[in-house]
């Protein structure tokens, strides 16, 4: 399958996890493609809109190749076995991982302003980016709200890699996702349009959800 866009994707998905409906239901979108999939998932689900944005934590002089990734709230994963392979210094990893959260906290300012986070625990939390590869930031994301203690966590993403989601598929209760192929090099080759998301996009499809509680 081939997603005409993002907007196209989240109507697929929000069919799919029509289940899962309810005022209580909060819904994550990793900023910014997986806003505008997640925005027809809060449409039709109810509940609340907000985000999560984890960072990589890239390699020296290989910034593409993940080593790790670190949470908004610190949470780190790192890959200790590709971290020992290249040799990589604990004081890069500390660096990198204090500039990614600086980061993180820009973004959060950026498109949150001061807005309080939303309660997690006891909370059915749905987790939505617009596709995966590796996985990693992710598998971040995940742990972190984990640890936070909600009452069921759903990752929900349109298209990855099928040795991705059976690696994500034990971080969470269920895993909701439309295609797994097995030839798979980007998630943007699996959208006819894949524009990037700008900042007032992300804005503005988060202000629309909050002016919905009032």
């Amino acid at each position: 399958m081939i997603f005409d866009d993002r907007r196209q994707a989240g109507e697929l998905l929000a069919a799919k996890l029509e289940a899962y409906q309810g005022s209580e239901t909060l819904i994550l979108a990793v900023p910014r493609g997986g806003v505008t999939v997640a925005a027809p998932v809060w449409e039709n689900l109810g509940g609340d809109l907000d985000l999560i944005i984890t960072r990589k934590i890239g390699a020296p002089f290989q910034h593409e190749l993940a080593i790790g990734a670190v949470a908004g709230d610190g949470f780190v994963i790192l890959n200790d076995q590709l971290i020992s392979r290249l040799g990589v210094f604990e004081d890069y990893i500390e660096k990198t991982v204090n500039e990614e959260q600086v980061e993180i906290n820009r973004r959060l300012q950026l498109y949150r302003g001061n807005r309080p986070l939303p309660a997690i625990s006891n909370r059915l939390v749905i987790l939505i980016d617009d596709g995966v590869a590796t996985g990693y930031t992710l598998l971040a994301a995940l742990r972190s709200l984990r640890e936070k203690k909600p009452s069921k966590l759903v990752l929900a993403v349109p298209v990855g890699p099928p040795e991705t989601f059976n690696r994500l598929n034990s971080e969470v209760d269920d895993l909701v996702y439309l295609e797994a192929p097995t030839s798979f090099a980007a998630v943007g080759q699996f959208y006819n349009h894949f524009d990037q998301v700008s900042d007032d996009e992300v804005v503005a499809t988060l202000q629309k959800a909050w002016m919905a509680e009032l």
